[in-house]
């Protein structure tokens, strides 16, 4: 029935597998940045949060009877962290771009979002008449500020950018913040890539500028990359919160989140704020690592090396793989153009690091 699509897709060397890998593999393709997903530590500290619950399954939306301590507890640690008034606990990044865009962007308003923002924001934009949705140009300040002078001031208008995007390791400017903050626009920021890896105290973005959260801030942030959990967050105003509760489907009609993967974030979440100097200097090391071979200057542990083209990033990934490292190899439609894409995780020694720097060096 779909011979035909699945045949062109590997024709073009685009074709995606599931694939499970020899656990001996170094992995320098996950999300797991801080290597926590192996912490066993963590893990059973989770193990017996749940147990003293009465159920280990949240049983129902939260909106039901599904919500329970466990989230209670681990909203209030990020929003104290965090220094925003309020959160809410979501099953997936995934859902919380949903939750975000489809609930806050209502008749008259104005979404203005970086046009490399994570495909799930830009599924949920879909949902919105394609008036409401202004793409500017990727971490383009200027762009951005020209576009959005050319709309009308009625209606809200709201502006959707990621902390560390995904593919590129790059960072949103200062300047969107401000202007934010100039034109009182609604800012939805997606941290799924920078908690845990950036600022002085590893929270993300907000940290890293040094910037107070106010009314217009939204923060997302997932528990699937550098927190070594499943799930999501969203931190607001107590208004903006309280919205998503009455009007966000994808919170409204869906199964609160796992109370283990809850509690196994919260612990994260505990062990980064307590350990954020010896986490940094681990950070630190290893993109000095990537510098030093490399010449990149990276500020994120996600490290993109382009290709260009698809075969050819498919058979560095296999080089790699046959002598004993995994590194991410994307294509398109995910990137414009082919890339290794090289995550410096921190459990990951300076040593297999620098070897394999130096084996891309060689292939690229």
């Amino acid at each position: 029935m779909y011979a035909k699509e699945l045949n062109n897709i590997k024709k073009s060397n685009r074709l995606r597998t599931r694939k499970i890998y020899d656990s001996e593999i170094i992995d320098l393709a996950s999300n797991d940045y801080l290597g926590l997903a192996s912490n066993k530590q963590l893990f059973e500290n989770a193990y017996n949060r749940v147990l003293e619950e009465q159920y280990t399954s949240p049983k129902a939306s939260m909106l039901v009877n599904g919500y329970s301590s466990i989230h209670k507890e681990f909203e209030d640690a990020l929003k104290k962290a965090n220094k925003f008034e309020d959160g809410v606990v979501v099953g997936s990044g995934f859902l919380a771009n949903l939750s975000m865009i489809e609930a806050l962007v209502r008749k008259g308003d104005i979404l203005f979002i970086d046009e490399e923002y994570h495909a799930s924001g830009m599924l949920a934009t879909k949902l919105l008449n394609p008036k409401q949705v202004v793409l500017f140009k990727h971490n383009d300040f200027k762009d951005l500020k020209e576009k959005f002078e050319k709309f009308e001031k009625k209606g809200r208008k709201l502006i959707a950018i990621e902390g560390v995007y995904s593919m590129e390791g790059d960072i949103a400017p200062r300047e969107i913040f401000d202007f934010a903050e100039e034109k009182d626009a609604l800012l939805i920021v997606d941290e799924a890539h920078s908690s845990g890896v950036i600022g002085d105290n590893l929270l993300g973005i907000f940290d890293y500028y040094k910037i107070k959260p106010k009314a217009n801030h939204i923060k997302m942030g997932t528990l699937g990359k550098a927190y070594g959990s499943y799930g999501a967050y969203i931190l607001g105003s107590a208004e903006i919160i309280e919205f998503l509760l009455n009007r966000a489907k994808a919170i409204i009609y869906t199964t609160a989140p796992s109370l283990f993967d809850i509690a196994l974030g919260h612990e994260s979440l505990k062990y980064i704020l307590e350990n954020k100097d010896e986490l940094k200097a681990k950070i630190a090391l290893n993109l000095q690592v990537i510098n030093d071979n490399l010449g990149i200057n990276a500020h994120s542990l996600i490290i993109p090396i382009d290709i260009a083209d698809n075969k050819k990033v498919l058979q560095i990934q296999d080089t790699l793989k046959e002598k004993g490292f995994l590194v991410g190899a994307i294509r398109q439609p995910t990137v414009k153009s082919a890339i290794i894409r090289l995550i410096a995780k921190i459990d990951v020694s300076s040593e297999d690091l620098t070897i394999v720097c130096k084996i891309l060096k060689d292939l690229k």
